[in-house]
């Protein structure tokens, strides 16, 4: 639910090598909502399948999903087939409902969405963090609720285990929003996966720690001697 340029420093430090393109989703500030897109997470998650396969031109790629994105990977990842070489998760994790929580960060996200100052949006600086000020309120508010629903949550540990490509799923131990016993709860439903926690990081290590994230996922992708760089596409989501 955030601006693509929350990528950028993390692209800066995987460029040249690896190409990387890091779209908004419709209805989130760069392009409106097409008719057709459903404000839930299959329906985003079949767009970010469709876009990815469109920008990669027939060649191999990887997804990388972050918090929330996370969960359009793992409704994304089926749809492509073998041209989906591995899955990247950073801070993504859950597949535990929990009633009083989840009900807090409804009420609080709709609160926002209702209040949230527009303006802000249009102060140098406010890049990164610009799409849930200008998001379209059915698109926002619909991807909020349906990722809190207890169906959607207890959905994700299946949606794990169908993953048919090895995964890597980065933690840091500061991070309050997504706590790193969590996304190790559901790294651990995937067949082939990988855990890797980053000290002293947040929630945010694609903005804090781009250079270490970069290093570790750059470690993973050739460790699965699968492509060489440059002939994978990568698409990040968040």
């Amino acid at each position: 639910m955030l601006s693509g340029r929350l990528w950028q420093p993390l692209i800066e430090q995987l460029q040249p090598a690896w190409e990387v393109w890091a779209p908004n989703l419709p209805g989130f500030g760069g392009s409106p909502r097409p008719r057709g897109l459903q404000p839930n997470l299959a329906s985003y998650g079949r767009w970010l399948a469709e876009a990815s396969r469109e920008r990669a031109q027939g060649r191999p790629l990887v997804l990388i999903g972050h918090s929330l994105g996370g969960s359009l990977v793992l409704h994304a990842a089926p749809l492509l087939g073998e041209q989906l070489l591995g899955v990247v998760q950073v801070a993504a994790g859950g597949g535990v409902y929990q009633p009083r929580p989840f009900r807090m960060v409804r009420r609080g996200g709709a609160g926002f969405l209702r209040w949230r100052p527009g303006w802000l949006a249009e102060l140098p600086g406010t890049e990164a963090i610009r799409s849930p000020l200008v998001a379209e309120l059915r698109a926002a508010r619909g991807l909020l609720a349906c990722s809190m629903q207890r169906g959607a949550v207890r959905q994700l540990p299946g949606l794990t285990a169908e993953l048919t490509v090895p995964s890597l799923w980065v933690a840091g131990s500061r991070d309050t929003v997504m706590e790193p016993r969590y996304v190790r709860h559901l790294a651990g439903y995937s067949p082939q996966h990988r855990f890797e926690q980053l000290e002293g990081e947040g929630h945010l290590p694609m903005r804090s720690a781009p250079q270490q994230l970069a290093a570790l996922i750059d470690d993973w992708l050739r460790a699965q001697s699968l492509a060489s760089p440059r002939s994978w596409s990568s698409a990040s989501c968040a």
